[in-house]
């Protein structure tokens, strides 16, 4: 083999020994650059345990172990209200990135644009406790004539700040309010702390019975069955316990039909007056083992068991007497 020969050969081997490594370096950096890649999934939403949001909570990270242990703890932010909503897009996980010392072109995104991101809780309506509330009010009605109660108004959701299974409802009756109205307070109790209460307030409705004109009833009518009737009704306050039916009494004033009687409209019917004024009446005194009798005269009329006064005839004495039943009059000493 000549010279020329072997240079040639030689210039071979070098360009292919050179070729070869120069292609498994460049296959080794490139696996590397893959490896070093970090690449981020974003979900649509997401509900997080903790007040603080990190990377790691709110996205799925792969890549290179200690690039994902060092993403995963960068905050994105803070949930400072309960029910609070919020909102990281693309480039505020790049922005926080890059503030970490992972750069963009390091990053590789996928999945949502947005990320919704809020904290796991566990809400209790407020129509929850009106319904519980009501339930409790039927079996432990204040009063028995009480027929219906509605909420005056439903009150706020209470939202607990983690999903708990120990979370227990207990309602009593509170004390205060109109007479008309009932009140329930609900303690939440998560185990045997107690995290919270909520009040419902009831207007009650009580079945009761009322006096109503059925025909036009003019002043000092004795009512009876035949001008007035006796039904049943809803009223905000409970029958009172000396409620009787108005007959015998006697209307104080006009009553139009349909009027409802109230109390004050009657009143009792007055006895006759026995003692006319200016009437001669005899004047009575009777003890055991005597009676004394005179003649005098009436200066008011009166019914019995009034007392009146009454002018004796023969002395001319004016004194205070006792109205009689039989028409006489006692004075009294």
């Amino acid at each position: 083999m000549t010279s020329k020969a072997v240079n040639i050969s030689i210039i071979t081997c070098l360009l292919v020994s050179t070729l070869f490594c120069r292609a498994s370096a460049e296959g080794k950096a490139d696996s590397v650059g893959k490896d070093s890649v970090l690449q981020v999934y974003l979900p649509r939403e997401i509900e997080v345990k903790d007040d603080v949001i990190t990377l790691g909570q709110v996205s799925i990270i792969r890549g290179e172990e200690i690039l994902v242990a060092k993403a995963s703890e960068i905050a994105l932010g803070r949930i400072s209200v309960r029910g609070q909503k919020i909102i990281i897009d693309r480039p505020t996980v790049l922005s926080r990135l890059a503030c970490n010392g992972i750069g963009a072109s390091e990053v590789t995104l996928t999945g949502a644009e947005k990320i919704t991101v809020k904290q796991q809780q566990q809400i209790i309506k407020g129509s929850e406790f009106v319904e519980l509330a009501s339930s409790f009010l039927g079996e432990n009605l204040p009063i028995s004539s009480v027929c219906r109660w509605d909420p005056i108004r439903v009150p706020k959701d209470l939202v607990v700040s983690e999903v708990r299974k120990d979370i227990k409802l207990s309602p009593h009756l509170a004390r205060g309010g109109s007479r008309n109205q009932a009140k329930v307070q609900i303690s939440v109790l998560a185990g045997a702390k107690k995290i919270g209460i909520r009040e419902v307030t009831f207007r009650l409705k009580h079945d009761r019975r009322r006096a109503v004109a059925v025909v036009d009833i003019p002043a000092g009518t004795i009512l009876s069955p035949e001008n007035i009737k006796i039904e049943r009704t809803l009223s905000d306050y409970a029958e009172p316990a000396d409620w009787r039916m108005p007959y015998g009494l006697v209307a104080k004033r006009w009553l139009p039909a349909n009027t409802v009687v109230h109390p004050h409209m009657v009143g009792s019917v007055k006895p006759a007056v026995i003692a006319g004024r200016n009437q001669s009446v005899v004047i009575r005194i009777e003890r055991p083992g005597f009676l004394v009798t005179a003649i005098g005269r009436t200066m008011q009329e009166g019914r019995a068991g009034e007392y009146i006064k009454v002018r004796n005839v023969d002395s001319q004495r004016v004194i205070l007497a006792k109205v009689n039943k039989d028409g006489t009059v006692e004075p009294v000493f």
